[in-house]
């Protein structure tokens, strides 16, 4: 029994010592170690964060946002300390890890090119704070609420509960419009147009009306009827009214709006034209015509 024991433990260490590509190269309880010790620096960065974010970060007065962004930020350093730690433990010579990654840095850099563009991106989101968690905002045809930030790239949520994936770049790079950034109040521009020979004091009235029907418009600042120009078939004019549903829902405020003023004109049988053309229809031939045909 003690023999098979030792037979067997002899050849458990013989494997763990064998050297993968010659002599005094990488062995595969190295490689073994490391991967252990990846796990293991994973799940400390892991642990650490929430018990930062959860027993130091909360007791500040930081923002939520930027509590997440230092957290990701120390569990990045956190991670990379680890990695080279392990490195050393696991017996890796970084000196000749170094001359390979050199000779491959080259060829390597075209290829991940905007992989690291999106990292880059991702830190400065993270420093700078253009946006942050719970922002609601519009980039690249992109819109919804921001659920969560990393390096390569942010998670968006839009108003059809349809998650996003955009590349960090795509922030620093394109412009990006931030509805929650500062003050959350925003003016929305509800369109509407009228015949001709409308009253427009009565259309003013009611539309004004409109407005602070609306629960989620706001009283203050007040809402104001624009009269923005005389179109090809009804003149034509602009309610705006301030809120703070664009944070939340944008499209249902001015869904919501449209009916109310839709209402108002009906019930006051404000008419609202559509497109018209007049077709004149000419018979006969010019006299220029008829002389050169005989």
């Amino acid at each position: 029994m003690n023999e098979t024991f030792l037979s067997i433990w002899n050849f458990i260490t013989k494997v763990w010592a064998a050297e993968l590509f010659g002599a005094g190269t990488v062995t595969i309880g190295g490689v073994l170690m490391l991967i252990v010790l990846f796990a293991l620096v994973v799940m400390a960065e892991r642990l650490l964060q929430r018990l930062i974010i959860r027993r130091f970060l909360s007791k500040t007065r930081l923002q939520s946002s930027l509590q997440y962004g230092l957290s990701r930020i120390f569990g990045y350093l956190l991670m990379a300390i680890g990695f080279y730690i392990a490195f050393q433990i696991a017996g890796f010579d970084l000196s000749s890890l170094a001359i390979v990654a050199a000779s491959l840095g080259v060829g390597v850099g075209f290829g991940l090119q905007n992989i690291i563009n999106n990292f880059v991106s991702g830190i400065i989101i993270l420093a700078e704070r253009p946006i942050s968690i719970g922002d609601r905002i519009d980039v690249a045809g992109v819109a919804g609420r921001v659920t969560k930030i990393q390096l390569r790239s942010t998670t968006v949520v839009t108003n059809d509960n349809i998650t996003m994936i955009v590349p960090n770049a795509d922030f620093i790079s394109n412009t990006v419009t931030n509805w929650s950034h500062g003050d959350p109040k925003v003016r929305i521009r509800v369109p509407v147009g009228v015949a001709y020979g409308t009253n427009l004091k009565l259309l003013q009235d009611l539309l004004l009306e409109a407005a602070f029907e609306h629960p989620k418009a706001l009283s203050n600042p007040s809402p104001l009827v624009i009269f923005t120009e005389f179109g090809d078939n009804s003149l034509n004019f602009e309610l705006a009214v301030w809120t703070e549903e664009m944070t939340a829902t944008p499209i249902h405020f001015t869904s919501q709006m449209n009916f109310i003023i839709e209402k108002k004109l009906r019930d006051n049988d404000i008419e609202i034209p559509f497109p018209q053309r007049d077709l004149h229809v000419r018979s006969g031939l010019p006299q220029s015509l008829n002389e050169q045909s005989v």
